[in-house]
Order: structure tokens, then sequence, then C-alpha cells
């Protein structure tokens, strides 16, 4: 009787492992592709504005991972390339009334291909940038699921 007990909680221990094992295992594999997500609707809202008068959409680009300062944590990096005969300041001005914090809908001059905002994650556009009407608007994301704690990039 204690044997077939011994046994029985054993087995329950093992369907225990295996699930949290499993668990774990589907935690690591799905979380990049959910914070590569989550990089993805940030550009996306990016893409979606429309564009002041004047102003053409070139390209597009996002990143999730540890872009910025040190220690933990993802972040979320969404950019659009535009080029445009409006001023920066008619920019900023143009692209400030869509974003509801400070880190939203940034305009910035672009003249090169390489993004620099972007810390030591340093992004490309594919566009060869020439010349001095290039710009580039972007946003930080966030997301409030655990799936952040389980992407390897974010640390």
């Amino acid at each position: 009787m204690m044997k077939k007990m011994f046994v029985m909680v054993l087995k329950v221990l093992g369907v225990i492992v295996l699930i949290l094992v499993i668990s774990i295992t589907v935690l690591l594999a799905a979380a990049p592709l959910v914070n590569d997500h989550v990089a993805e609707k940030t550009v996306k809202k990016l893409v979606d504005l429309p564009l002041p008068e004047n102003t053409e959409y070139i390209e597009s680009v996002c990143k999730a991972g540890k872009l910025i300062g040190c220690g933990n944590g993802m972040q979320y990096f969404g950019a659009i390339l535009i080029q445009s005969e409006l001023s920066y300041e008619e920019l900023a001005a143009y692209y400030s009334n869509f974003a509801e914090h400070d880190w939203e809908c940034v305009v910035e001059n672009q003249v090169s291909a390489e993004i620099r905002i972007a810390g030591e994650g340093v992004t490309f556009f594919s566009t060869d940038v020439e010349g001095d009407n290039y710009y580039i608007v972007y946003s930080w994301g966030s997301n409030k699921t655990i799936f952040h704690g389980f992407d390897i990039r974010g640390h």
C-alpha cells in the first residue's frame, strides 16, 4: 500500500515537473515573438498617421531589446523615415499633435541611414539618406505582459 502511494506521488511530481519545464520553454520561445510584435505595433502607429503636406513616406524600422541605458528591461522602438519640404519646426509641431507622451512622435533630422537614437542597438534604414530634407519620426512602445522578462534581448 505504501509503495503504491509512493509511486503515485512520484508520478504526480513527474507530471508537475514536466508541465513546469514545458511552460518555461513555451515562455522562452514565445517571448521574442510577442516582443517583436509590440515593436511592430509601435511602428505601425507611426505609419498609420497621416503625412503632412509636401512630405513623403520612405520606410520604417522597428526593434525590440535593451536599446539604451543599463540594467535589464525590454524596450520597443519604432521609426519612420520621411522626406519633406517642411522645416524641422513645422514637422515637430505637426507630429506633436499625435503624441500623448514625450517619447512618442519625436522628430529629428536624419543625415544617414544609421539610427543613433537607439543607443548601442544601432538600427539602419535601407535607404541612402542624402540631403538635408530627411527626417526620422520615432516612438517608444510598451508591453505590460510577462513576456518582456523572458526575452534574453532584455538582459
